[in-house]
């Protein structure tokens, strides 16, 4: 482990307290890490020798060490990561055909969620990520990619979104402070349009969220009512679906142009009926809604199937003629368990 301070995860503000600097050197140290990428303070070739050299002395710019990188089939990265404390979490990055690609990112080692389908939640939880860790695995993409310092329109990777291991918003503190520096326009600059955040149903921080941050919301719903998303989500009994639902509906900003996603992962005989279909209309009547149907991913120790064919294509129907937004979602990256609710750190 080096003795060195990494100073990925520093505010432009922090640097400058930090380095005991002057501003305008640390707006260029700042631009130089998030907007240029660099990793090297000899590559900093605004900044006088000797400073760098001081720099250099104390100061490393360090990612987070890529212990493996898997690709799919379909062209869908995954990367286990490693933290400087021998902790290790995953991120994925989707490609989209003509589009720019979504970096899936963790908010924390394992998860303490206990949701019954997803593999995370057997991992056990071990911490949150700091703000640094967060904003790591963003830099990796962006080396990956190989879109540092370019002004383009059309960029391979274009969005975030907190769907990796972990409940964002049980880090909640960290995962502000990332999204204000993934944000920040002067460094990496990735609009809060492009931002989505998931949760399980914290429904406490979810108003609180939008206030801090106005990014995306996206809710892993599961089921239509307390009986059956108890049985699959603990949350549920702490934030049952009314409590939920009416913070929901409180998300500021909220609108027909910025709709709440919702994720819905369909389980053979459990949340997957014509009546369970009727009953998600009801629930979410009059709040702008897109719904993400997801077969579920099967992994190894898991009960559960994936619904037919036939009923997940009922079930979108009867959304789709009251006036919803709901695709069936291709899986991605299912071959490497890079899927929904596949990510574990085996590790």
């Amino acid at each position: 482990m080096s003795d060195k301070t990494n100073l990925i995860g520093f505010t432009e503000k922090e640097l400058l307290e930090e380095l005991e600097i002057k501003k305008f050197q640390a707006s260029q140290i700042y631009s130089w890490i998030y907007c240029h990428g660099v990793t090297s303070f000899d590559k900093m070739t605004n900044i006088s020798k000797e400073l760098r050299e001081r720099l250099a002395e104390s100061y490393e710019i360090k990612r987070l060490k890529v212990l493996k990188e898997q690709k799919s089939k379909d062209g869908t990265m995954k990367w286990l990561l490693e933290t400087t404390d021998g902790n290790t979490i995953e991120c994925v990055f989707i490609t989209e055909r003509g589009r720019g690609g979504a970096l899936c990112v963790s908010s924390q080692v394992g998860c303490q969620m206990g949701c019954k389908f997803c593999c995370t939640g057997t991992q056990g939880f071990t911490r949150n990520l700091t703000k640094a860790e967060i904003v790591s695995q963003v830099m990796h993409c962006r080396d990956f990619v190989n879109e540092w310092g370019k002004l383009i329109e059309t960029r391979k990777f274009s969005n975030i979104v907190m769907m990796g291991q972990g409940e964002p918003l049980y880090n909640y503190d960290n995962v502000v402070d990332a999204i204000n520096m993934m944000s920040d326009g002067v460094g990496l600059s990735i609009s809060k349009r492009r931002i989505t955040v998931s949760t399980c149903g914290v429904a406490d921080k979810i108003v609180q969220l939008g206030k801090d941050t106005d990014v995306r919301l996206a809710v892993s719903l599961h089921a239509v009512n307390n009986e059956k998303r108890n049985k699959i989500m603990p949350i549920n009994k702490k934030f049952p679906i009314e409590t939920l639902i009416e913070e929901i509906r409180k998300y500021p900003s909220l609108s027909n142009s910025k709709r709440i996603t919702f994720e819905y992962i369909m389980i053979d005989g459990l949340n997957d009926t014509r009546k369970d279909a009727y009953d998600l209309i009801k629930l979410l009547k009059k709040i702008p809604s897109k719904i993400n149907l997801i077969g579920f991913n099967e992994w190894e120790g898991s009960d559960f199937k994936c619904s037919t064919p036939d009923a997940m294509q009922q079930f979108t129907d009867i959304l789709f003629k009251a006036g919803y937004i709901c695709p069936i979602r291709t899986p991605r990256g299912a071959d490497i368990s890079a899927a929904c609710g596949q990510l574990k750190s085996k590790s």
